[in-house]
């Protein structure tokens, strides 16, 4: 599992590779720009001081308390674009922006990582480091049909369960801890994360349980990935980029573990007009790494549109 932002000594918000995020899109007064995955506003705010007055600014974001908090923090700029705070998914880019009658964009920022106050504060259940109910939902609204990890612990198939447990994380125990998984909901419902905890830590060799990696990241990273559909949305997101941004516009894309970078250069190959500007994903820099370690993972492609 992997977070977007960090948090200084001070407690304000770090967004990662900012400058090289904001320098690629080229930004300019005026600008019509959608920040995909605003969170607390990290990026968005150097987005809106670029564009100006003159600009606009369309805020994204599933979680409804971090746009609360997002715009809190945009309104004390000065001289602000106009900015749209929407809570919905990023995969509906082009449906969000028909409904705001907007045709075309000049850039968009997706920062596909797990912010740091969704593991610190949701009590949703993203963080193995605290007893919290097995939710990992982005949303923090509920309803009856709403999946959760806990539905899927306790009832999707043992193969089922290995395969996201591989696939989405490259868990190379994923066979041994989904038949755990298994075994153990036979007796008593997995509710809560110290129960997954202890679930994974007594599927694995003990030679592994005390690696610099705790044992249960990749887990907790599937699981969370599946409950949101992160590789479906990553894949409507960047699919719709050739028709959202204007041409010569641009997006930039920032990942946090090798599957979801490979997604995104491997969809992004698939559309005809959509170039790779960096051959190579842009990695953060040693200053970066000294003052935000959990930069160290974080990838950024930047994509143009040309017809």
């Amino acid at each position: 599992m992997r977070e977007r932002e960090d948090k200084n000594i001070d407690g304000e918000h770090i967004p990662v590779m900012l400058q090289e995020t904001i320098e690629a899109l080229g930004l300019k007064e005026g600008f019509v720009v959608v920040d995909a995955t605003t969170n607390r506003a990290g990026h968005s705010i150097e987005i809106a001081k670029q564009i100006g007055k003159s600009g606009t600014l369309v805020c994204i974001d599933l979680d409804e308390k971090a746009l609360e908090e997002a715009k809190a923090r945009l309104d004390k700029l000065h001289n602000s674009p106009k900015v749209i705070f929407v809570n919905r998914n990023f995969r509906e880019i082009r449906e969000i922006l028909n409904d705001l009658q907007i045709e075309k964009v000049d850039a968009v920022v997706a920062d596909l990582g797990l912010s740091s106050q969704e593991l610190d504060v949701s009590g949703r259940g993203f963080t193995f480091q605290k007893n919290e109910p097995l939710l990992m939902t982005f949303s923090s609204k509920f309803s009856d049909d709403q999946l959760t990890a806990k539905d899927i612990v306790n009832n999707w198939q043992e193969e089922t369960l290995a395969d996201i447990i591989y696939y989405f994380a490259d868990e190379r125990y994923a066979k041994r801890i989904a038949k755990r998984i298994v075994e153990y909901r036979k007796t008593d419902e997995i509710q809560t994360t110290f129960q997954l905890v202890e679930i994974i830590n007594s599927s694995i060799p003990n030679k592994y349980a005390h690696s610099k990696t705790n044992p249960a990241t990749k887990t907790f990273q599937a699981l969370r990935m599946a409950v949101n559909d992160e590789v479906g949305s990553m894949k409507d997101l960047i699919n719709s980029l050739s028709d959202v941004l204007r041409i010569g516009g641009r997006a930039s894309i920032i990942t946090f573990h090798s599957i979801e970078d490979r997604i995104v250069k491997q969809t992004a190959r698939e559309q005809k007009y959509l170039q790779a500007i960096n051959k190579k994903p842009i990695t953060a820099s040693e200053q970066e790494l000294k003052t935000n370690p959990r930069s160290r993972s974080a990838k950024l492609r930047i994509y143009e549109y040309n017809n």
